[in-house]
């Protein structure tokens, strides 16, 4: 069986230079876009500050502001929402697009090797499913990083001007206190997390369900073909995946009353840290809400992990099996016995890789061959002395 590969990669070309020049402009667009939006959050938080303000002057004194007024503050907030919703909406459409290549880098590698690949257990899912998977979860994850990184820098700054002459519970007038108090309680979710998973090894058990999952659609897809698999032998491997999957719901619980008892209790962490402020009435409305906005997305940020934590699992099993399959693929790559061959007297041995796939012996060539075809005969040869016979064949496909 002669088999061959896609040829060797090219040097870089005038058409690979605009390739890479697309690749670095989109990422400067979808890094900007992110910014900007970030920037728009930023001034959305000025419009909170302003927008309460203006309602305790309201709630205070009766007519002390204009029908005008008040509905121009909110068609201020419109037109900043609309700004965000389009930004939001451009940053996942070029983000898609731009991760999708990632995903093509990929499976065009997987499909250079895939004489080799299919012979592997799960290969097919590997191939279709794991890289779609990894994709899509990097796009969500790699877009949050960002945005959280911008958040940071943006409000980071802002908090702590806000928080200048307000008292924080435990931390008193130090101007750093909240900031102190946001880190402290995000890093300490966040470390919560971590421990929780590495008790509970959430990562090993998403592996060991996916095994188990491919090893079962597997012997469905073999029972299509073959009538001699018997529904025994499918039940025995849904047992398998039975027991699996309850396994991961039941630690998952364990997970999740932690997670959900943190969240519950985050959601009261700036009123916790302003208790002294509010209690001494030493703030308006408006900049009570400015603080809470910016401590949430300050916290938000640095919970970054926290938040993303089951999707980080997910991502870790998928990178687990997929780096699995390639070292697999390296295993079959050194079973390879590197030889010289021709199909035609009056050609000179090219170099070629021996190995055997399927029972049968097959041989891929270093650079194109023409004229291959069914029934011809394929000498083998000694890479380093053409002179030397190894063997030969009859070529069937």
């Amino acid at each position: 069986m002669i088999r061959r590969p896609p040829r060797s990669t090219p040097k870089p070309s005038s058409a690979a230079s605009d390739v890479y020049k697309r690749q670095y402009v989109g990422s400067v667009v979808i890094l900007t876009s992110i910014w900007v939006q970030v920037q728009i959050d930023v001034q959305i938080n000025e419009w909170f500050g302003e927008f309460y303000d203006m309602i305790q002057k309201a709630l205070g004194t009766p007519n002390a502001i204009t029908m005008q007024e008040y509905m121009g503050a909110l068609f201020s907030f419109a037109q900043l929402a609309a700004i965000s919703i389009a930004l939001g909406l451009a940053i996942s459409f070029l983000t898609s697009h731009f991760l999708f290549r990632w995903r093509t880098a990929m499976v065009e590698w997987y499909h250079s090797v895939y004489d080799q690949a299919r012979t592997i257990e799960g290969a097919s899912q590997r191939v279709q499913e794991d890289t779609i998977k990894f994709s899509r979860i990097m796009e969500g994850l790699g877009t949050s990083l960002i945005e959280s990184v911008l958040v940071l820098v943006e409000f980071f700054p802002l908090l702590m001007t806000l928080s200048v002459g307000i008292p924080i519970l435990w931390f008193g007038d130090w101007q750093y206190g909240l900031v102190s108090g946001a880190f402290i309680w995000a890093v300490g979710g966040t470390i919560l997390m971590i421990v929780l998973a590495w008790l509970l090894r959430l990562v090993g058990i998403e592996y060991d369900l996916q095994k188990k999952e491919a090893a079962y659609r597997k012997i469905l897809v073999i029972a299509e073909d073959d009538g001699s698999i018997r529904p025994k032998s499918l039940e025995e491997l849904f047992q398998g995946v039975r027991e699996i999957h309850f396994k991961s719901y039941l630690y998952y619980l364990y997970f999740s009353i932690g997670r959900l008892a943190y969240l519950q209790a985050n959601v009261l962490a700036a009123y916790i840290f302003l208790a002294p402020a509010i209690v001494a009435g030493v703030m308006t409305l408006g900049v009570m809400q400015q603080i809470i906005r910016a401590f949430g997305r300050v916290e938000g940020s640095l919970q970054y992990l926290f938040r993303a934590w089951p999707t980080i699992i997910e991502l870790a099993s998928v990178y687990k099996r997929l780096r699995e399959f390639e070292n697999k693929l390296l295993i079959e790559e050194d079973k390879k016995i590197k030889i010289k061959a021709k199909i035609r007297s009056t050609q000179e041995p090219k170099l070629a890789n021996l190995f055997l796939s399927n029972q049968q012996l097959c041989i891929n060539f270093y650079e194109d061959v023409e004229g291959v075809s069914p029934g011809q005969a394929c000498v083998f040869y000694d890479a380093n002395n053409s002179s030397r016979v190894l063997g030969g064949g009859w070529i069937t496909q």
